[in-house]
């Protein structure tokens, strides 16, 4: 037997063998394999649409973001804008109102020095009017000792009175 040519009778059966196994194969196993092999090819093609699908929701969230964040930013910028002038509102109030106090209180610390001032003058002039009625008594004393010295006072005193207020001497 010669291993390179096979007998005819070998190649029958192998050929009947093959054609037995072909057909089985044909009937059964060709048929689940390709199934199996379609149904792998649709989860592929799901997962990749599905996949794109979430770029497609991811660049869609991306954009929502950048929104969402610039919006944030712009209320943020106003908010920054609004809090400045109710401060700059704020300082400006209290400067008014400072002032105001400051010059209520120059007013009332004029007014008491005016007060104080007009009472001092007041207590100068008793002063001065005591001591001025006291140096005048005694000047008054010492001149007045006698009768005569009265009389002539007293119409030296009407003249220049009646000479002050423009009356006429009768």
């Amino acid at each position: 037997m010669n291993l390179m040519l096979p007998d005819s009778g070998l190649i029958f059966w192998m050929t009947i063998i093959f054609a037995i196994v072909f057909f089985i194969l044909a009937k059964f196993g060709f048929p689940m394999i390709t199934g199996m092999v379609e149904k792998r090819a649709k989860r592929i093609d799901d997962a990749i649409s599905a996949a794109r699908k979430a770029e497609e929701a991811i660049a869609h969230l991306d954009q929502e973001k950048e929104r969402i964040i610039s919006e944030t930013r712009a209320e943020q910028a106003q908010m920054k804008k609004e809090a400045a002038q109710e401060r700059d509102r704020m300082i400006a109030e209290a400067q008014d109102q400072a002032r105001a106090e400051a010059q209520k209180i120059i007013e009332d610390a004029r007014q008491k020095i005016a007060e104080e001032r007009d009472a001092a003058l007041r207590e100068v002039r008793r002063e001065v009017a005591i001591l001025s009625l006291s140096i005048a008594e005694k000047i008054v004393r010492e001149n007045l000792s006698s009768d005569e010295k009265q009389k002539a006072l007293a119409d030296k005193m009407a003249d220049e009175a009646s000479d002050l207020y423009g009356v006429s001497k009768s």
